[in-house]
Parts: C-alpha cells; sequence; structure tokens
C-alpha cells in the first residue's frame, strides 16, 4: 500500500507539472494570437533577432506565427491527454488504496 501512496504522489507531481507547462502554452498561444490580430492590421512587420528589432516579409512572419499557433496547440492536447490519462489512473489507484485501508 506505501507504493501505492508513494505513486500516487508522484502522479500528483507530474500533474502539477502537466499544468505548469500547459499554463506556459497557453501564455504563449495568447500572445501568438495576440500578434496574428495585430499584423493583420499593419502594412510592415518586425522580427526580434537577438537584441534587435528587423523589418521583415509580413507574409513569412504571419506564416511563421501560424505554424507556432499550431504546434502550440499540438503540444496543449497533448498534455491534456497526458492530463486525463494520469488522472484516470491516480483515481483508479486511490480508489484502491481507500478500499485497502477500509479493511484494515
Amino acid at each position: 500500500m506505501e507504493g501505492k501512496i508513494s505513486e500516487l504522489q508522484m502522479m500528483e507531481q507530474n500533474l502539477q507539472g502537466f499544468l505548469l507547462q500547459k499554463q506556459a502554452f497557453q501564455s504563449q498561444l495568447v500572445e501568438v494570437e495576440s500578434a496574428l490580430s495585430e499584423i493583420g492590421k499593419t502594412p510592415t512587420a518586425y522580427k526580434i533577432i537577438g537584441n534587435i528589432m528587423v523589418a521583415a516579409d509580413k507574409d513569412e512572419v504571419k506564416q511563421d506565427l501560424e505554424q507556432k499557433k499550431e504546434m502550440l496547440t499540438l503540444r496543449i492536447k497533448t498534455l491534456e491527454k497526458q492530463e486525463t490519462k494520469i488522472k484516470e489512473k491516480a483515481s483508479k489507484m486511490q480508489s484502491e488504496v481507500m478500499e485497502e485501508m477500509k479493511k484494515r
């Protein structure tokens, strides 16, 4: 039973890690969506490269942002799937631990 409790604690830590990653990706996604919205309103576009900002082709910047948005969305979905699997497994294991505790 101690092994199961230990495993449940590890699952909880994993879930917290997934949550932090997901929040970071969601924050980046909001920034990308905001940039995509703004790029449509302006005749010129700029890219930050290192410590400087340079003029860039608007279509290329838009394409880069769309690709980044797609990648972030995919990562968020992947994390959500992993999170769901761990939650299901943790719930099942928690039930098992509770049953074992009732028997004692």
